[in-house]
């Protein structure tokens, strides 16, 4: 091979050589190739968001499952909390869920610092806000693998940035990270804890390793958890092959300063951590998942461009790169045991990805629901380290490029038939490797008068070929995901006309407003109120139970619950307003939908009532109508036993009284004679429908309610109630009178001014999940009791206020640990400067 091969990328740096090596200087070069890495991540991530015709630069939503329906909401009511703008505080969000755990989302959703950015942008432009802070966590974890893999290895700056780039717009990352927000400080997470490795290993920087953990681990633990396993591998890798861990005792030093740099780092993030595992603790549990690994057919395909994919890892990393990559085991001119310890660790972590065992312990023994890869990113990561390797020292010689080129040629034959193959896949895969074909060869011929054009226009065909497939790549995964998976509409006038009525109505804590129906979901984070909508992976089981036992709807297996808008649950909850909309023409992908907006406000009882003690027998049976009238404390419906002829339901109800159907496993209409059809969802286990209205019964007394359903049709023992509104209006008179004559709230807290003498139990109309503690009078905080699920507090007769406060499961817990880290952090931080200056 020429001379010049070897070198020839440095050769467009302007003759500087290989860069520096750890110990050396060079930190301003890492720090413009880090720069321009992120500059190009950047560009090409916005550049496939264009292409695709995708907001912010194009018409069509972005917003597909979960990130229009959770992490849009999610960060608007971030920014609204940051602002001030919020009824609650860091501990509890009284938006969503009727009282939900806050500080529990911030760990899962928003203590990115990343997500801060919100603040920078008009409430009407938080998509644009979402966009940019996912823009910026893809940039930066671009910037962090160029900086880390010079780090690993003095080579070409060039290349260094196109394989920051790599990762960073890796399958994993357009098709999961980017509608997923939060797992992409994963993506962040891995080289800077691979770099973190690298202090702990040559014994530098005891103090700010810990802390890079801690801010790994504070913005997402999830993914930061797998990725200080990747980081775990990598460490192993250098620990066994670099130059000053060559003796036993080296290694073994290394390996104890980076568990103590875990340690300390985990426990300053447990603050946060504990509350979100706790927290998940009680969340409402999703049906357990068994994990089938995929054929290795589907494996082998998500390393091609344009695939797409839930189902299997998505690996994706660039032909070029992935080219590199393949080239290591043959690439002489690379130590034989690092090429031995990085292909082995590639292999392992591959073959760890489709066996159960080591799947569980990628996942934190919890297969999760929904994508089984999440892990993948680690991998992608470690397939670039090798790549980096392999030209780190110049231009892999022809042998092992041929070498390399049969591999992945053999790849892509076998991944031939993969449903997962997209038209623009094969296209794609051969235009980038015939331009890293050419690239080569123009390196591999740099001699003479082109000894300096010609490695120009081979990092130029370089960086054309990975930014054209990550282009298309990114490019079809937004049009095949917004084709076959659920999606919601841009925000526009519909929410902003919600907002603004919320924003009038809103009277809390005196009685909540409830913003009713709005396209996406949690959509009192979105628009304001205080409802029943929430969707979190924290969603307490005590909210989703006592919201489905009561007639509430649900999706996302019970932890999304939806609004109901029922007159005795708004009641029940104290919903004295409630904003209807409906849209005026079909919700369009390409355009924010519209929607007449009304708001009714209704007297309903304080937010605090006082119930009678012992509890009163109430009516009997388990419908939904049952159970409402019981937490009611007065029966309110008829609740007749239909007789179902074929697909009629035939019963008797008082005249004029109101027709509501509840049967949460039905799917398909249910239609009251003489009324329109009422549209049923239920989808059991992920779908729950809600009790809805049908009509009011006739003047002859008689009910006939016609079914319409898809299916099978499952029906509860009493799926009909006829609500006669004169006794509702009595028991609301009634509550209102006993029940607190003034309510308080203050972030977390409550308190309520009772009439003098009042005995029995005060309800809270909260869930009473864990954290809540509450006393009578001047008596000392207790945990709550429950009062048919709802936050309760025993009274006696001479206390005339009640107060209520809630503190996140594990605050106190997670506070101590992450002190103790810190104090052991400082004394690590005084041992090692000791040691520096003797």
């Amino acid at each position: 091979m020429p001379p010049a091969a070897e070198t020839v990328l440095d050769q467009v740096e302007g003759g500087e050589g290989t860069g520096p090596g750890p110990r050396t200087g060079g930190r301003d070069r890492g720090a413009r190739t880090a720069g321009a890495a992120a500059l190009l991540t950047a560009a090409l991530f916005c550049l496939a968001t264009a292409l695709s015709r995708s907001h912010p630069f194009g018409p069509v939503t972005r917003n597909v499952v979960d990130l229009g329906q959770q992490y849009l909401p999610y960060h608007a009511y971030w920014r609204s909390f940051l602002l001030g703008e919020t009824h609650g505080d860091a501990f509890l969000n009284w938006n969503s869920g009727f009282g939900a755990n806050f500080l529990g989302d911030i760990g899962t959703y928003l203590s990115s610092p990343a997500a801060l950015l919100v603040v920078l942008f008009p409430a009407d432009r938080i998509e644009l806000a979402l966009y940019v802070v996912t823009a910026v966590k893809i940039a930066a974890a671009g910037a962090a693998m160029a900086f880390l893999l010079l780090r690993l290895r003095p080579g070409p700056r060039p290349v260094a940035a196109v394989l920051g780039t790599a990762y960073a717009l890796s399958g994993w990352t357009l098709n999961f990270g980017s509608t997923v927000p939060m797992w992409l400080d994963g993506l962040v997470a891995f080289p800077l804890l691979c770099l973190v490795g690298e202090w702990a290993r040559t014994g530098r920087r005891p103090v700010l390793g810990p802390l890079v953990v801690a801010l790994a681990w504070t913005a997402n633990f999830y993914t930061a958890y797998m990725a200080t396993l990747g980081a775990a591998v990598v460490l192993a890798v250098r620990l066994l092959t670099a130059e000053e861990t060559a003796t036993a005792r080296q290694r073994l030093a290394g390996a104890l300063r980076a568990a103590r740099g875990v340690l300390l780092g985990v426990g300053l993030a447990a603050p946060l951590v504990v509350v979100v595992f706790l927290g998940t603790k009680t969340a409402d549990p999703t049906p357990e998942v068994s994990f089938v690994p995929v054929a290795w057919t589907e494996v082998f395909a998500r390393l091609l461009p344009a695939t797409a994919s839930s189902s299997s890892p998505a690996l994706f990393i660039g032909t070029p790169a992935l080219l590199l990559a393949l080239t290591l085991p043959f690439n002489r001119a690379v130590a034989p045991r690092v090429r031995a310890a990085l292909t082995a660790a590639v292999v392992l972590v591959t073959l760890s990805l489709q066996w159960e065992p080591t799947h569980l312990l990628w996942h934190a023994g919890a297969s999760p629901n929904g994508v089984p890869y999440r892990q993948a990113f680690v991998l992608c990561g470690l397939l670039l380290i090798a790549a980096w390797f392999s030209a780190a020292g110049g231009v892999p010689r022809p042998a092992a490029l041929l070498a390399g080129g049969a591999l992945l040629g053999a790849l892509a034959w076998t991944a031939r038939g993969s449903a997962d193959i997209d038209r623009w896949t094969f296209p794609a895969f051969g235009a980038a490797a015939l331009l890293a074909l050419v690239a080569v060869l123009l390196a591999l011929r740099a001699s003479g008068a082109g000894r300096r054009a010609l490695p120009l226009l081979a990092v130029v065909l370089l960086v054309a070929a990975q930014a054209g497939e990550a282009a298309v790549t990114g490019k079809r995964i937004e049009e095949r995901q917004r084709g076959e998976v659920a999606w919601s509409p841009r925000t526009g006038p519909w929410h902003e006309a919600v907002a603004r009525e919320a924003a009038r109505a809103d009277a809390w804590p005196r009685h909540r407003t409830d913003p009713g129906e709005v396209p996406g979901g949690n959509d009192a984070l979105l628009v304001g109120g205080q409802g029943a909508e929430y969707y979190s992976s924290l969603t307490s089981e005590t909210t989703s139970r006592t919201l489905a036992s009561l007639g509430f709807g649900s999706y996302a297996k019970g932890r999304h619950p939806v609004t109901l808008d029922n007159p005795v649950t708004d009641a029940l909850f104290s919903v004295g307003t409630r904003i209807r909309s409906a849209p005026t023409e079909p919700v369009r992908r390409d355009a924010p939908p519209r929607a007449p907006v009304t708001a009714t406000t209704v007297p309903v009882p304080p937010l605090v009532t006082v119930r009678p003690a012992p509890r009163p027998a109430g009516p009997a049976g388990d419908s939904a109508f049952a159970r409402q009238e019981r937490l009611l404390g007065a029966s309110v419906y008829e609740r007749p036993v239909p007789r179902r002829t074929g697909r009629v339901l035939t019963a008797r109800c008082p005249a004029g009284s109101q027709v509501w159907f509840w049967a949460p496993e039905y799917r398909g209409t249910a239609a009251l004679a003489g009324e329109e059809p009422v549209d049923f969802d239920g989808r059991p286990p992920a779908v729950t429908a809600p009790m809805g209205a049908l009509g009011a019964v006739p003047a002859s007394d008689e009910v006939r309610i016609a079914l319409g359903p898809e299916g099978k049709v499952r029906l509860p023992r009493e799926p009909v109630g006829c609500l006669v509104r004169a006794r509702l209006d009595t028991a609301v008179d009634r509550l209102a009178a006993t029940g607190a004559t003034r309510v308080r709230t203050t972030g977390h807290t409550v308190t309520a001014a009772l009439p003098p003498g009042s005995t029995g139990v005060a309800v809270l109309a909260a869930p009473r999940i864990s954290g809540w503690r509450c006393a009578a009078g001047d008596a000392d905080l207790r945990p709550a009791r429950a009062y048919e699920g709802l936050v309760a507090v025993p009274l006696d007769g001479r206390a005339d206020t009640v107060r209520c406060s809630f503190r996140p499961p594990g605050l106190r817990l997670g506070g101590a640990v992450g002190a103790a880290a810190l104090l052991a952090l400082v004394a690590t931080g005084a041992l090692h400067r000791r040691r520096a200056r003797g």
